[in-house]
């Protein structure tokens, strides 16, 4: 990591800036952006609620065979989150599914209806670092099967509405879809609750792609200062202007809002410390013209609430002219500003 400035004289700087602009925030009123969240989910098993004993429950180390779910039934669904946004994550899938199977023209033992549905659902998504630290958990309420909400033109099957998160989506709404195309669904399997679910990755299960549009509470937002945006370059904190323009492959540092929770974790409302670095445990990228540059370390800036610096490197082959910059965290992007580039 790139190592942020200590010194009397560049905190000094780097607060003024922050204290200066720390007003800038999205305007009161507008409705923060909506993120759409590709999630890959591995191994999904189907676990049935097939026993009347409960003794026998989550026993058997072999896979399972199980009944055909009928009206009323309920199932537990597990997976592995694998992917958000193709960047490879850890975390847990859980469902809590009651079959309904309705239709305008059922057959016998299946719901009437004016909408083709399969089942009621509970979702939680609970999202992690490749390391294992959390990010954060999305939860979602609605119906399998059938058709996508209205207004959605990237998958046709589920109308699940989120109805909270925690860590890096606190407050989060929106909703959540799948596509049926058997390239992005391979069918869960279903087991019997007797099956040990220990066993689950060795025994396998089916994919699910969830397509999550999630509206936040807050976005990441590149601060403004004085007439341009709050971007300094590393080696002394001045800020980058028309008189002073970044360089290709120069280190600079940003100052923003809305980049999350913290590792050691800062209360709401609180300052971060000085020590130790109050480090950003979501993933935290910037965009240089549209292209990911190398981030050196985003922290919470030092005695700042809701502040934070980030340091990258802007790449090698950035042309010369206005360059636009994107600061984004746990995949929730802010809006883009400009800068100059000699």
């Amino acid at each position: 990591m790139y190592p942020f400035k200590k010194s009397r004289k560049a905190e000094i700087a780097a607060l003024t800036v922050l204290l200066v602009v720390l007003h800038s925030n999205l305007a009161e009123g507008q409705t923060p952006p909506t993120t759409i969240l590709t999630i890959d989910i591995t191994d999904v098993v189907d676990y049935q609620a097939d026993l009347s004993d409960p003794a026998k429950l989550a026993t058997n180390p072999n896979a399972t065979p199980a009944v055909t779910p009928k009206n009323f039934f309920a199932v537990t669904l597990l997976g592995d989150i694998a992917t958000v946004n193709g960047q490879p994550v850890k975390g847990i899938y859980a469902g809590r599914s009651r079959p309904i199977i309705t239709s305008p023209a059922p057959d016998p033992g299946r719901g009437i209806a004016d909408v083709v549905r399969t089942a009621m659902r509970e979702t939680i998504l609970e999202i992690l670092n490749p390391d294992g630290t959390p990010i954060g958990t999305i939860m979602g309420l609605g119906f399998s099967g059938g058709t996508a909400p209205p207004g959605l033109s990237s998958a046709n099957r589920g109308n699940w509405a989120i109805v909270g998160g925690t860590g890096a989506f606190l407050g989060a709404r929106g909703q959540f879809v799948q596509r049926a195309q058997a390239l992005e669904r391979v069918i869960p399997r279903a087991a019997s609750m007797a099956e040990d679910p220990a066993n689950r990755r060795i025994h396998g299960g089916g994919m699910i792609r969830l397509y999550v549009y999630i509206i936040p509470m807050s976005v990441p937002q590149i601060l403004t200062a004085g007439t341009g945006p709050a971007l300094t370059h590393s080696s002394d904190f001045s800020l980058v202007t028309s008189s002073k323009p970044a360089a290709a492959g120069e280190v600079l540092s940003l100052f923003a809002t809305g980049l999350g929770p913290t590792v050691p974790a800062v209360d709401p409302g609180q300052p971060f410390p000085s020590t130790p670095a109050a480090t950003v445990n979501s993933p935290v990228e910037v965009k240089v013209n549209g292209r990911s540059a190398e981030v050196l370390g985003a922290v919470g800036f030092p005695g700042a609430v809701d502040g934070y610096q980030v340091n990258f490197r802007v790449p090698q082959d950035t042309a010369k002219g206005v360059a636009t910059i994107q600061v984004s965290a746990a995949w929730i992007a802010g809006a883009q500003v400009s800068i100059p580039v000699q």
